[in-house]
């Protein structure tokens, strides 16, 4: 399952029923989503423009990044936001073994364990890319597949920022999980777009929150 466009075709989630796309909600509330952290000097960025907005998030980080960057790791956790797993080494579940790929997740949340003392049951498969197998493995160990309905794209260098942010703004409604990227490779775009999504929901009524389960 590789998912590119921006807007989430309604046929996958019927497919997929056990993962989550959305949130139900009939409120103006956006779930507003970062992959792939903490990073360096991205991270902080991304945590100080939330804070401006007032806006909490969910960060689903590499169990890798976790180690080498904890401090970083600590601040989202310590300034409200929610933590997911993105695998210790980002793997791609197609081409990755049942056995591996659940001891790489494991291995993340071991991480997130230490230095934290919390659990986390929210995982995202990094590229969207799991097998039935994975997944369900990963539901019967209490966690809650997350993936998206709206995604910007920030990563890809052929993409614009202005492209970005109309991704989100023209998809994104009451519910929406969103995707961007706390990466060096996607900060340009994502700089761009992110303060100037969080200002356009904000002026139309909207709040952001993390994802709970």
């Amino acid at each position: 399952m590789n998912l590119l466009s921006a807007k989430l075709p309604p046929l996958v989630k019927s497919i997929f029923p056990k993962y989550v796309w959305e949130m139900e909600t009939t409120e103006k509330v956006l779930y507003l989503t970062f992959d792939d952290g903490p990073t360096p000097d991205v991270t902080p960025w991304v945590l100080e423009t939330l804070k401006q907005y007032d806006a909490k998030a969910t960060f689903f980080c590499i169990g890798h990044n976790i180690e080498k960057h904890p401090d970083i790791f600590n601040q989202i956790v310590n300034e409200g936001h929610q933590i997911g797993n993105h695998t210790f080494n980002h793997l791609k579940g197609w081409k990755t073994d049942l056995d591996t790929y659940i001891s790489n997740a494991v291995k993340t949340e071991r991480e997130i364990e230490k230095h934290t003392n919390l659990s986390s049951n929210l995982f995202r498969p990094p590229y969207g890319r799991i097998k039935k197998k994975q997944g369900m493995q990963l539901i019967d160990m209490g966690y809650h597949i997350i993936m998206w309905s709206v995604i910007s794209i920030d990563w890809d260098k052929t993409v614009s920022g202005e492209t970005c942010l109309k991704n989100v703004t023209n998809n994104a409604k009451e519910g929406s999980i969103v995707v961007f990227h706390d990466s060096i490779k996607a900060s340009e775009n994502m700089k761009y777009a992110l303060p100037r999504t969080l200002e356009y929901f904000r002026d139309l009524g909207f709040s952001f929150k993390a994802i709970s389960f």
